[in-house]
């Protein structure tokens, strides 16, 4: 399985590249838009000291983990994401005959991989949170902090086979899909805490970004001893595995294009 998910990538790489101009132009533009988001964070700090007691450089360590996590899948698991144009043009007919699991050729049926660098701009807004607040950095933090990354693909992951699922009963789905991909991308890259009771509720125990972001953060900058809070990015492994099995059901009751 290993083997067939890095033989796919490497094909869909070698087929962008064939259109060196176009993968050149596409990166210095993901590169230029990420950087818009970040200075509207900063911008918006000129005006506030503070969100909710949280400052400039631990917005960036939550800003961070959630870009990197949509910047991943966004990269290696494209695929799933387009699920709408699998069912549109019949290509999951062609997945559904092979001797391979269904979701996993979706994943990896397209590598977006010029967005692999909105990934190491995340990663480096993250190091600029870390130094900032001249953070001690022990081996328990070490390990919250390398959850949270790991966390964020979690969450991101889960919620683009969930919104796959959505496809099943109906392929204009793409409002719905991207209320909670960009729209909770937007909302989770500060800290779920600041929004109403609501929300935070949802955000945390319906769509779990609240494990990803907010809880081992509070331990993350020493706000909190709990060390299970550390280990709370766990439960976007629950939240990935209920994602397949609504998936599954779905691809169960599919009946084809037909064509």
């Amino acid at each position: 399985m290993v083997s067939y998910f890095i033989n796919s990538m490497k094909l869909c790489i070698k087929t962008k590249l064939e259109y060196k101009a176009s993968v050149i132009i596409n990166s210095i533009s993901q590169f230029l838009v990420f950087f818009t988001y970040y200075f509207m964070v900063v911008a918006l700090f000129d005006k506030f000291n503070n969100i909710k007691g949280f400052n400039l450089y631990e917005i960036f360590i939550c800003f961070g983990v959630i870009h990197f996590g949509f910047a991943f899948c966004e990269t290696f698991f494209r695929g799933i994401d387009r699920f709408e144009d699998h069912i549109i043009n019949g290509s999951l007919d062609r997945f559904l005959v092979r001797p391979k699991n269904v979701l996993l050729q979706v994943l990896v049926s397209e590598v977006d991989f010029v967005k692999v660098f909105k990934a190491f701009q995340a990663l480096i807004i993250i190091g600029i949170g870390v130094v900032k607040l001249n953070m001690s950095l022990d081996i328990f933090k070490i390990v919250t902090l390398i959850n949270m990354l790991i966390s964020s693909v979690l969450i991101f992951l889960g919620i683009f086979i969930f919104t796959a699922s959505y496809c099943f009963i109906t392929v204009d789905g793409l409002e719905v899909k991207n209320l909670f991909t960009d729209g909770g991308k937007y909302l989770a890259q500060y800290p779920i805490s600041i929004y109403k009771k609501g929300m935070f509720m949802f955000f945390t125990f319906i769509i779990p970004y609240g494990f990803v972001n907010y809880y081992p953060l509070l331990y993350l900058i020493g706000r909190t001893n709990n060390k299970l809070y550390m280990l709370s990015p766990l439960v976007t492994v629950v939240f990935v595995f209920l994602s397949v099995l609504v998936f599954n059901k779905g691809l169960k009751k599919y009946t084809s294009t037909g064509s």
